[in-house]
């Protein structure tokens, strides 16, 4: 089973909007290596979601991969702003799979606050110059986000 974080802008789809619908796919992700990733999910795989463009941004709850990655209705959509002229039925270039609703965390855990715990060290979030929509996350990462979660506010 592997982690993963994936970040939403919570004006567009927040946790709370998750935590409504219980499950969603997850649509409109226009980089490749990003693509890659979701296509790499597999059904069980734990992910962090993270509100970005948010003040402040961070951690705030956890999905669970429910469905494999499939096409992205959006990009056949000519309506959507992630329409894809070179995507096709046969061919599609971009892939979403299902997230479920697993809980919110206890609190949100800041950017900040990430970027201050040496134990996280290597965290391909906080990579500079990372502006990746979907990471993948070491378990021991994933534990100690979560864990943080759980502790007091620094």
């Amino acid at each position: 089973m592997a982690t993963w974080l994936v970040k939403t802008e919570p004006d567009v789809y927040s946790i709370d909007d998750l935590a409504r619908d219980k499950v969603t796919d997850w649509t409109c992700v226009r980089n490749y290596q990003a693509r890659n990733f979701l296509k790499a999910m597999a059904v069980g795989d734990e992910v962090l979601i993270y509100h970005s463009n948010a003040e402040p941004s961070g951690v705030v709850g956890i999905a669970r991969v429910c469905q494999v990655a499939s096409p992205d209705p959006t990009q056949f959509d000519k309506k959507s702003e992630y329409f894809d002229p070179k995507a096709t039925k046969d061919a599609p270039r971009w892939f979403c799979p299902d997230l479920k609703f697993v809980r919110k965390l206890s609190r949100l855990i800041a950017l900040d606050e990430l970027r201050n715990c040496t134990s996280l060290a290597g965290l391909a979030l906080l990579q500079r110059g990372s502006r990746l929509s979907v990471v993948p996350v070491s378990e021991k990462h994933f534990d100690i986000i979560v864990e943080l979660s759980s502790k007091a506010s620094r």
